[in-house]
């Protein structure tokens, strides 16, 4: 069993840059060994991010083709979104599928909670399986209406394999929720 490692001294934090949707700071540590570094990481939201496997029936998951601005492309992958103030991650959850597949869950299982990043990015991201859907649609911020695309996850292999998916948090939600589902059988 390793000993637990003496964190570093933040000796100074200050903002180096800052957009509409993120912030950049400069982080001045001292480590225990003595050695000082500049860092630099992207502050997340407080209240972190949500993302679901939403399963319309005991082999379909559903999924949403969207714009990505990073790859200019259109993405395949999971409902997810930022936690909004005054909500918990399965308020959020059922939200964000309400709003990208129109469609809401009676349970909502806890599958993991990821970092994204975390040598750069303070942003945690808790995953969700949704099951014992209902339709319900709300208005949400996208600016075109999103494609949902049915998947079975018998041929999860070929979700793996499909070029337009490729966003790390959804196939790892993908494997958890696989796992999840072949302990649950």
């Amino acid at each position: 069993m390793s000993k637990k490692k003496q964190l570093p001294q933040i000796t100074a934090i200050k903002q180096v840059a800052k957009s509409r949707l993120f912030a950049v700071e400069q982080v001045d540590l001292t480590f225990s060994n003595g050695e000082s570094r500049e860092y630099e990481r992207i502050p997340g939201s407080s209240n972190g991010a949500v993302m679901v496997v939403p399963m319309l029936d005991a082999n379909t998951m559903l999924l949403v083709r969207e714009y990505c601005t990073g790859t200019h492309s259109y993405e395949l992958g999971f409902p997810k979104g930022l936690i909004d103030a005054g909500e918990d991650a399965p308020t959020a959850a059922n939200r964000e599928l309400k709003e990208e597949i129109g469609y809401g869950a009676d349970k909502l299982s806890f599958i993991h909670k990821l970092a994204t990043a975390p040598a750069f990015f303070d942003a945690k991201m808790t995953i969700f399986l949704g099951e014992n859907l209902y339709q319900e649609k709300l208005e949400g911020d996208e600016p075109e209406e999103l494609e949902v695309v049915p998947w079975r996850l018998d041929d999860y292999q070929q979700l793996l394999q499909a070029s337009d998916f490729n966003e790390a948090r959804s196939i790892a939600a993908l494997l958890l929720v696989k796992d999840h589902l072949r302990g649950t059988e």
